[in-house]
């Protein structure tokens, strides 16, 4: 991860650039006293003053209850492509993003981060990524803003197990918890629906 630059931290919102181009890992301030916290998970003026302006549309929830769950790898195509900001309230993940832009030098590579309730970051997700992620603790809650409405239709993924992208999952492929639709993701190399 890049260090952040001294401008980096925003209305007390720290934004720092990942390895590949796009993907910020993003920190709300907390304002702790006796009676708990107080934060703005999110501030669209903040984000603007960072020059990042994204509009928002969905909310997403999820709660998976054992360890070795994995969401992914899931994104959606043209016209419902779609930014994501992910963030845990309850328990851990290592949250996973693939780029998928052929004209990017980093098509193919990923770039993994830990979020939980106790480290209370981030990760911002641009169009062009898939995205995915496997619990580290039971009963893990992930909730994510979008800013594009779910398409099933646009629904499209990429195997999380591939071996060409080489994601380091901590959950073996024999005890990892997934949908049967997740199993069935084509890989990276069989995929037909990329980003330019």
């Amino acid at each position: 991860m890049k260090k952040p630059s001294p401008d980096a931290r925003q209305g007390g919102c720290l934004f720092e650039d990942l390895e590949l181009s796009g993907l910020k890992l993003v920190t709300p301030r907390k304002f702790g006293d006796e009676r708990g916290f107080f934060c703005e998970t999110h501030n669209e003026k903040t984000w603007a003053n960072a020059g990042l302006n994204f509009d928002f549309v969905q909310d997403n929830h999820s709660l998976s209850r054992d360890v070795g769950t994995v969401r992914g790898l899931h994104f959606q195509t043209a016209p419902f492509a779609q930014d994501k900001l992910v963030r845990v309230i309850s328990g851990r993940i290592l949250d996973v993003a693939v780029d998928l832009r052929q004209s990017s030098p980093t098509f193919g590579r990923h770039v993994v981060v830990e979020l939980s309730k106790e480290n209370w970051r981030q990760l911002f997700i641009p169009i062009g990524f898939a995205h995915g992620f496997v619990t580290l603790e039971p009963d893990t809650e992930v909730i994510y803003k979008v800013t594009n409405f779910y398409s099933p239709q646009h629904d499209c993924g990429v195997a999380w197990d591939d071996p060409d992208i080489g994601i380091p999952w901590p959950a073996a492929a024999e005890s990892a918890v997934l949908s049967d639709k997740d199993r069935k993701w084509p890989r990276l190399r069989n995929l037909t629906e990329v980003f330019a």
